[in-house]
């Protein structure tokens, strides 16, 4: 199973803030759900869990999850003899324009990237290379595997101008294209959030950006959206004051949805 995207999916949900019963299902399965979350070979992969970081004023707590959570208790729970492997890969802030697009330009990077770092980053091709080295993993220790699915959270930096916006649409249809052929999945389900920012540097950009989404998802019955609501209030996916960044609830929701399309 692969993951990738931007802060949402990274994800900024506070762990410590999940009922008992939700964490007891966690617990439950995490043995049988293992993480990557590294293009490093010498890391290996472990039982799923919330990533740990220091709190800081935005963020006053230290255990952060994604819709990764919800993904493993859908599919964990559904097939209880069944274990999996999930494959992530995201950096906040990053754009499909620049270091998520399939034919990645330094010219491209330089005009949607913030920061030098994030300038040089090609998430792609680095995703890419983790997947391979994880299955490679478990070729060599002869353990059987089938690539079941993969998730997107991304393109809220990709709604700040025009022309990143405007060609996202396309950016995301080539980027599925390209991970099809790499892995030689021709049908491999893909789902995404739709992205719901507000109005930033450039004000058409959001709408722009969620129709392109809307579109996508209907022209391919191997690829589902997640709807969301344009403006706020959030409804069922609540966020942080930043209104950017989903709160423990609504990443839990965004996962459980997703799962619930991958087994469709």
């Amino acid at each position: 199973m692969f993951l990738a995207g931007q802060s949402n999916m990274a994800g900024h949900g506070d762990f410590d803030q999940l009922s008992p019963k939700i964490q007891k299902r966690i617990e439950a399965i995490k043995d049988r759900v293992l993480l990557s979350v590294s293009d490093n070979p010498k890391n290996e992969a472990k039982p799923i869990a919330p990533r740990k970081s220091k709190p800081s004023d935005k963020y006053p707590f230290t255990k952060h999850f994604g819709p990764e959570m919800g993904i493993a208790l859908v599919l964990a729970e559904k097939n209880p003899n069944q274990k999996y492997l999930f494959i992530k890969k995201a950096v906040g802030g990053t754009s499909l324009y620049g270091a998520w697009n399939s034919n990645y330009s330094k010219e491209k990077a330089s005009f949607s990237e913030r920061g030098m770092e994030r300038k040089q980053m090609q998430l792609y091709k680095a995703h890419h290379k983790q997947i391979h080295q994880e299955l490679q993993k478990l070729e060599q220790k002869g353990i059987p595997y089938k690539i079941i699915g993969m998730a997107w959270m991304q393109g809220e930096s990709d709604t700040n101008k025009p022309e990143t916006a405007n060609a996202y649409q396309g950016n995301l249809q080539l980027l599925i294209q390209g991970y099809r052929k790499e892995f030689n999945q021709p049908n491999l389900p893909f789902v995404f959030g739709q992205v719901n920012p507000l109005p930033r540097k450039f004000k058409n950009g959001p709408q722009i950006v969620r129709s392109g989404m809307e579109r996508l998802a209907k022209d391919d019955n191997f690829i589902q959206m997640v709807e969301t609501p344009a403006n706020l209030p959030w409804g069922d996916f609540p966020k942080h004051p930043d209104n950017l960044h989903y709160t423990h609830e609504g990443q839990m929701l965004l996962g459980t949805l997703m799962g619930t399309y991958l087994l469709k």
